[in-house]
């Protein structure tokens, strides 16, 4: 059994946390395997967040002056918590993941940017592109323009030389022997 003064630790550890993140997915974990229960871990790390087992009164008690702080009020049954600081998305699209694959992972809730949402908005989450790819998508948008630019920009002497050739070819500039393009007809 653990001391009140190791409780009173995991306490203040778990509110600093709470108090840093913007998303917390309450869960239930009942029935979950040891191996499904690392692999949870694992894909929540991957996520940049972090995932615990939590009673219930060290849960409410550490999300008092959180944001989380409406989420985790009255628990009761069986809950784990995952939160991150980083990518909401990240963290919904690898819990969901393994909600499919485990049955006995079921989503309660969940809060982000301090709203809470509910489970279908959890799912909806889930489905959005991370920031990471949005971000690429943003980049890509951006770099297109400037690539059709510069390639304009250098089919420009390319051109004007084929152009040139071309005039040459057919003879546009006169034979002159000196060199010196023909003076132009005086106008009527």
């Amino acid at each position: 059994m653990k001391k009140r003064s190791e409780k009173q630790q995991d306490l203040d550890k778990l509110k600093t946390e709470l108090a840093r993140v913007s998303t917390v997915i309450l869960s239930t974990f009942q029935g979950i395997t040891v191996e499904a229960d690392t692999k949870l871990r694992r894909a929540v790390q991957a996520a940049g967040g972090k995932y615990k087992v939590v009673k219930n009164t060290l849960a409410e008690r550490a999300g008092v002056g959180t944001p989380a702080e409406s989420l985790l009020k009255n628990l009761s049954g069986t809950n784990s918590i995952a939160y991150t600081a980083a990518d909401p998305v990240a963290l919904a699209k690898a819990l969901t993941k393994i909600a499919k694959d485990v049955p006995a992972f079921q989503f309660k809730s969940g809060m982000v940017e301090g709203r809470v949402i509910s489970i279908a908005e959890i799912q909806q989450l889930a489905n959005l592109s991370s920031k990471d790819e949005l971000i690429s998508k943003i980049m890509f948008l951006l770099n297109a323009p400037a690539q059709r630019i510069a390639m304009a920009l250098n089919a420009l002497p390319r051109n004007l030389a084929v152009t040139v050739s071309e005039a040459i070819k057919a003879g546009k500039f006169g034979s002159g022997e000196d060199g010196a393009a023909p003076a132009p007809e005086a106008a009527q």
